[in-house]
C-alpha cells in the first residue's frame, strides 16, 4: 500500500490470477491515514476488481503510553479501528468509491459505541469535520461491514440494533488469544431466529467476499 502502483499490480494478480476474494490491510499505511489521496487509485482498483478489503489494526497509536497491562491491545486496537473507519468516512473514500466492500475487525472497535459523539461533532463543527465529505457519518453504517468479535452479548445486541445482521459477519481473530475461544459461540448464544443466525455465521461474510454458498456445498 505504501507503493500504490505496485499494490494495484498485486491486486490484479491476487484477484485475476489466484482468484482470491480480497485483501487484508492495516489501519494506516506508514504515516498515511486510509483517507490519503495517494491511496485513492488503490481503492479504485479494489472497487473495479470486486476485491473485498479487511482492515485490521496494528502498531497502535500512543503505544509508548500503553506498555503495561496489555493496553495496546485492550485500548489501542479499538481506537485504531475507529480511527481507520473515521478516516475513510470523513476523507470521502466510501463516498467516492460506493461499490468498495470494506470490513473492519473487532466489531468496528470503538466506532459503534461512539457513533453518536462522532455524528454530533460532525453536526456542530462541520468546519472541522465536513471539510472533505459533507455526508453524515451515520449514513455509512449501511455501507461498511463489521465482524462479530466483541466478547459481550450486550454489545453484540447493540451492534445488531445499530447495524443489522446484514452488516455483521462472524469474526474469530484466530489464532490470537483475544479471539473467540470457540468461534460462533457468541452468535449461537444470542437465541436469534435461524435465518439471522445463519446470516451472521456465513451469509454476510459471503456477501462481503462476493461469493455464493453454492461454492461451498
Amino acid at each position: 500500500m505504501q507503493a500504490p502502483e505496485l499494490a494495484i499490480r498485486e491486486l490484479e494478480r491476487l484477484i485475476g490470477e489466484l482468484s482470491l476474494a480480497g485483501i487484508q490491510i492495516g489501519s494506516y499505511i506508514n504515516d498515511r491515514n486510509l483517507s490519503d489521496p495517494n491511496l485513492f487509485t488503490v481503492w479504485e482498483a479494489a472497487q473495479s476488481l470486486g476485491a473485498a478489503v479487511f482492515v485490521h489494526p496494528w502498531d497502535m497509536m500512543v503505544a509508548d503510553r500503553m506498555t503495561k497491562y496489555w493496553l495496546s491491545w485492550l485500548v489501542g486496537m479499538p481506537a485504531e479501528t475507529s480511527h481507520a473507519i473515521c478516516s475513510m468516512i470523513f476523507g470521502g473514500v466510501l463516498e467516492k468509491f460506493p461499490r468498495l466492500r470494506v470490513a473492519f475487525a473487532h466489531g468496528g472497535g470503538a466506532f459503534p459505541a461512539t457513533i453518536g459523539r462522532i455524528e454530533h461533532g460532525f453536526n456542530v463543527r462541520p468546519d472541522l469535520c465536513a471539510v472533505d465529505n459533507s455526508v453524515s457519518p451515520r449514513t455509512y453504517l449501511e455501507r461498511i461491514y463489521l465482524d462479530s468479535l466483541v466478547h459481550d452479548p450486550l454489545m453484540f445486541r447493540y451492534l445488531l440494533d445499530l447495524m443489522g445482521p446484514e452488516r455483521i459477519a462472524l469474526g474469530t481473530d484466530y489464532p490470537f488469544p483475544l479471539g473467540e475461544l470457540e468461534p460462533g459461540n457468541l452468535i449461537r448464544g444470542m437465541n436469534l431466529v435461524k435465518p439471522v443466525t445463519e446470516r451472521l455465521l456465513h451469509g454476510t461474510a459471503l456477501e462481503w467476499l462476493g461469493l455464493s454458498k453454492a461454492q461451498f456445498v
